[in-house]
């Protein structure tokens, strides 16, 4: 069982509260809390639900055992840069893949991520965002189902605010700029994505943050979290990411290229923490 504990901020809010408004959790999560009475006070007596909680109160959450079929590994360069009792921002190194996908036996990030978990008694890690396997950077993981569910539905709601850098080809004309151009597969190759009328919509900031003989940093935000988006939109306009031969750039002798996911930020769900992990 997954257990960890909240102490009330604010008096006259219930549980019910709590969790519906204050946390936004899903409707199943809270049910089936209710139904398992599985939020007790200091003494271990059930709280009830609708009962005015005190500032100071320290309930515990019990949840249910949940497990995750990543086979433990040790695996170089990916780090934890932070963790609590709901989630943990792992820094993934480029080269790796973020999960397995079932055809391959490489190891991935989360391999390593639940090597970490069970080497501290827990069973149970689930990424909450994914980077290309070329991509580096942070990554935010959850440690129970119930974190899963409710960053889920931030990611969702644009609530994690991620941050980029990268290198492009050439020199970028304008300082800043916005790229809105919707995305979708390329039907000539199984992994490419293009500029397509009929894909999904995509927003990419960008503003130029070094100019080099030639190429240009860049730092970047999206507004919406399409396959390769970064990667799509810059080479749209003329300058792919450094390395990236997959989008006409000339390959590096080491195969990588120049992007990085170097921040993300959110607002806690369960502390209400403004959380910004930098790498």
């Amino acid at each position: 069982m997954t257990t960890f504990t909240y102490t009330v901020k604010d008096s006259d809010g219930t549980l019910e509260q709590l969790l519906r408004d204050d946390w936004k959790a899903g409707k199943k999560n809270i049910h089936e809390l209710r139904m398992a009475n599985a939020v007790t006070d200091s003494d271990g007596v059930p709280v009830i639900w609708r009962t005015p909680l005190v500032a100071g109160t320290e309930l515990t959450f019990h949840l249910p055992e949940a497990q995750s079929e990543y086979a433990p590994m040790d695996v170089p360069g990916v780090q934890v840069l932070a963790e609590d009792d709901h989630f943990m921002a792992v820094f993934k190194p480029d080269g790796i893949s973020v999960h397995p996908d079932g055809t391959s036996r490489e190891a991935t990030m989360m391999n390593a991520v639940i090597a970490h978990v069970q080497a501290a008694g827990g069973t149970y890690a689930e990424h909450i965002q994914r980077l290309d396997k070329g991509t580096s950077g942070v990554v935010i993981v959850a440690k129970h189902p119930m974190a899963k569910a409710m960053f889920d539905r931030m990611i969702a709601s644009n609530e994690i605010t991620r941050l980029y850098h990268a290198e492009v080809e050439g020199r970028l004309k304008r300082l800043k700029g916005s790229v809105n151009m919707p995305i979708g597969r390329d039907r000539h190759h199984p992994t490419r994505r293009r500029i397509s009328m009929s894909g999904q919509s995509a927003v990419t900031h960008f503003k130029v943050i070094e100019r080099k003989e030639q190429t240009t940093m860049i730092e970047a935000t999206l507004d919406t979290g399409r396959t390769h988006q970064i990667r799509v939109h810059m080479a749209h306009l003329g300058h792919p990411v450094v390395g990236d031969n997959l989008y006409e750039a000339a390959a590096l002798p080491d195969g990588t290229y120049r992007l990085t996911a170097v921040e993300t930020s959110f607002i806690h769900p369960f502390t209400g923490e403004k959380i910004v992990i930098t790498i």
